[in-house]
């Protein structure tokens, strides 16, 4: 174990202030940074801000790119760095986020959350100073209020279901540019599984036990434990940039999110009208004037040189306009004619509430305390799988629910100048599908509706109104129930073996289709004898994955190809892609089978593959959008994408140049956690290794692990890290 002190003055560079200097020193001091042998960092401070500051300069010593690219996003400043492709994607983001509204809300803001966010700042910006190496692509100095404008960890926030495309159209009268995928890249449901077990199922002297299982893009967070002398202690996975533990848990509570289907983000239609003084729109019997905000992108041209683009946004009490579109929702009564009707979109914009319900969650330490938490009402994307040490567990949906009246179907764009589909506030949290401490003794959510979280025990839909989740089941549900519901103890084993369990229930499904299809071909079509072997391989097929397994192979390929022709008709439901699968016609499923065999033996010789040989994990890259490359070293993975029912998941496909399948999302993180009667333990793993340096023994070393499911242990206590770490220093050192 190596120990350093703090840098000399003269290794700082001299842009920041003296005073700057001094405080973050002062900081620097009462943190300490421990890495263990994986890398991970164990950041100890005697407040919790100066936890916060010691863990966010960690952070940045393993990823700072990643730290930077988050807050371009959020800040809506990825063009200054990217380009003018990225100016759609900043426009968006600025329809809710300016550097003044920012400003404002950090002077509302509590005294202790301003606190945590100046520790942020500092932490990130002594990080700079120290590095003089390291050149931001844009943001060189952060301020407090930036933290403002990312408060909510999840892969994919509310505010991207805003078409990118339509948005370019309403105020530009043009597309946005679009990058097109590989041959082969078709879409991968992006989420999550979450099991919490009550003790009652457990082997004796164990204590409820909780999976953590995000499937997200590879490295979309950062594995670390931060604790003070005010009670902090938390360990888990963090979305770089943000000074919470997202997923994780704590000496006594673990709380996993899941992506929901819950419907709280809704567009309304108006009926505009467009008079010299600016756009009116009609809310009831009144005309309202509707707000205009002058929006400036500024982005990076070919030779580093910066243009600004102008626009005028357009906002009703509901949020801003996204969209116009030929409909009769925004039509008054009696005439239901078409017209144009311009499409505002109406999601949560909490961002102080949403700040401290992310971190003060860390710090709870039972259920109760952890719904007290939740009284915040402001998780508006995440179901909550959550266990504590007093043997209880919890699905919980999220807290922001918008009122509304169930005549509506909230699901398409209503009419806004309808008064009674506007929003009535928020439902308190008992009137939400809340699963607490159900008879089953267990409890699981895999971003499908909550009314499957506890088999028979789950809340019941018929209770509730409509729009709160019509998500309904995917085939992961399907898989949890089956595994939860066999009997014998569970353990810390039993719900790692579950996490990886290799069985793909939608194969179970589909399959027999495709068989009955065959087999009802004339005895003449040429294709009888072409899938004849292929055919009978998946009909034996036990369905579930293995590096070794050919059929698996083979159903992957027919798979995708079914996955294109889903995604070509254009549904629009994502959540359940497979039943689209289930209903194409006996034609189509052949067709699909005769081009995944065309493929096979363009890309491998033939069908007979074994699926390691196809499906692989690489890491040769610290880019954000990394290459790949055949000829590169890569390991075989087993798992396969969710959208079969896997549990353990593994989004792959083919990339420019490339005939193997690589991951890109999927299991990024994957923890199980037990909260015995003395202590917590845990295992866990992260995708690839904690580091974003090539140079790094961190930045690959899990991958081994990580493809065969090997969890390693979690060094929670400082006993555990004995023996374990690799060195000990603080900030700046």
């Amino acid at each position: 174990m190596r120990t350093f002190a703090l840098p000399l003055l003269f290794l700082l560079t001299a842009a920041a202030s003296p005073d700057d200097l001094h405080r973050w020193q002062s900081e620097a001091l009462r943190v300490t940074i421990a890495r263990d042998d994986w890398g991970i960092a164990h950041v100890s401070g005697q407040t919790d801000a100066d936890a916060v500051f010691g863990m966010i300069y960690a952070q940045a010593e393993d990823d700072f790119p990643r730290i930077e690219a988050n807050y371009l996003t959020a800040l809506g400043r990825t063009a200054e760095a990217e380009g003018e492709k990225a100016i759609w994607q900043d426009l968006r983001a600025r329809l809710y986020v300016s550097d003044d509204k920012l400003k404002l809300e950090y002077l509302k803001s509590p005294d202790w959350l301003k606190t945590l966010m100046r520790a942020w700042a500092d932490g990130l910006n002594y990080y700079l100073e120290t590095h003089p190496d390291v050149h931001p692509k844009v943001l060189t100095r952060f301020e407090p209020w930036m933290a403002l404008s990312f408060t909510e960890g999840s892969i994919g926030g509310d505010i991207e279901r805003i078409d990118l495309d339509e948005l370019a159209k309403f105020y530009t009268g043009h597309n946005a540019s679009r990058t097109a995928t590989a041959d082969g890249a078709v879409f991968e449901p992006q989420g999550s599984n979450g099991i919490a077990i009550a003790p009652k199922l457990a082997a004796p002297g164990t204590g409820s036990l909780l999976l953590i299982n995000p499937h997200t893009s590879f490295y979309f967070r950062s594995e670390l434990q931060m604790k003070s002398s005010e009670g902090l202690d938390a360990y888990g996975a963090v979305t770089w940039g943000q000074f919470f533990i997202y997923q994780g848990f704590n000496p006594h509570a673990g709380w996993m999110h899941t992506s929901s289907g819950v419907d709280n983000v809704d567009e309304f239609a108006y009926q505009v009208e467009l008079p010299e003084l600016g756009p009116r729109y009609r809310y009831g019997s009144e005309w309202r004037v509707m707000e205009q905000r002058p929006v400036t992108i500024r982005f990076r041209k070919a030779d580093g040189s910066f243009g600004e683009r102008s626009f005028t946004t357009y906002y009703t009490h509901r949020g801003p306009i996204i969209r116009s579109e030929l409909s009769s929702s925004c039509a008054p009564p009696p005439h239901k004619d078409q017209r144009i009707c311009w499409i505002a979109f109406a999601m949560m914009d909490r961002p102080i509430e949403a700040l401290q319900q992310s971190y003060l969650r860390t710090k709870a330490t039972d259920l109760a305390s952890f719904m007290k938490v939740s009284d915040l009402k402001a998780n508006s994307s995440n179901n909550t799988v959550f266990a504590d040490d007093k043997g209880e567990i919890a699905v919980l949906a999220p807290q922001f629910m918008p009122k509304r009246d169930n005549r509506f179907d909230y699901t398409r764009p209503v009419d806004g100048s309808d008064r009674a589909t506007d929003w009535q506030g928020l439902h308190p949290v008992s009137e939400l599908p809340n699963t607490i401490n159900p008879p089953t003794g267990w409890a699981f959510n895999s971003n499908d509706w909550l009314y499957s979280a506890a088999g028979p025990f789950s809340p019941k839909s018929a209770a509730f109104p409509k729009y709160l989740d019509m998500a309904g089941e995917n085939y992961r549900t399907v898989h949890a129930t089956r595994l939860l519901t066999q009997p014998g103890q569970w353990s810390l084993d039993r719900l790692q073996a579950t996490a990886f369990d290799s069985a793909q229930p939608s194969f179970e499904v589909l399959v027999p289709m495709l068989v009955k299809a065959w087999r009802a071909l004339p005895a003449k079509d040429p294709r009888r004898a072409r899938f004849s072997a292929p055919i009978a391989a998946l009909n034996k097929w036990d369905k579930r994955w293995s590096t070794e397994s050919v059929p698996n192979t083979v159903a992957q390929f027919w798979g995708d190809e079914l996955t294109k022709m889903v995604a070509a008709r254009k549904w629009n439901d994502q959540q359940n892609p497979f039943r689209h699968m289930e209903a194409l016609s006996a034609a189509e499923k052949l067709t699909a089978f005769g081009r995944a065999l065309d493929r096979l033996n363009r890309d491998f010789g033939g069908w007979r593959v074994p699926w390691g040989e196809v499906n692989r994990f690489q890491r040769i890259s610290p880019l954000i959008d990394p290459p790949f490359d055949d000829n590169a070293p890569s390991i075989p993975v087993g798992f396969t994408s969710n959208k079969w029912g896997s549990l353990a998941s593994f989004g792959a496909s083919q990339k420019p140049g490339t005939k193997k399948w690589y991951g890109t999302n999927g299991n990024s993180f994957v923890a199980v956690v037990e909260f015995g009667p003395k202590r917590v333990r845990a295992r866990a793993i992260t995708a690839g290794g904690e580091s974003g340096h090539p140079n790094s023994p961190h930045f690959n070393d899990e991958a081994l692990r990580y493809a065969s499911g090997a969890l390693r242990e979690v060094y929670f206590y400082p006993d555990q890290l004995k023996g374990h770490t690799e060195r000990v220093y603080r900030p700046g050192g």
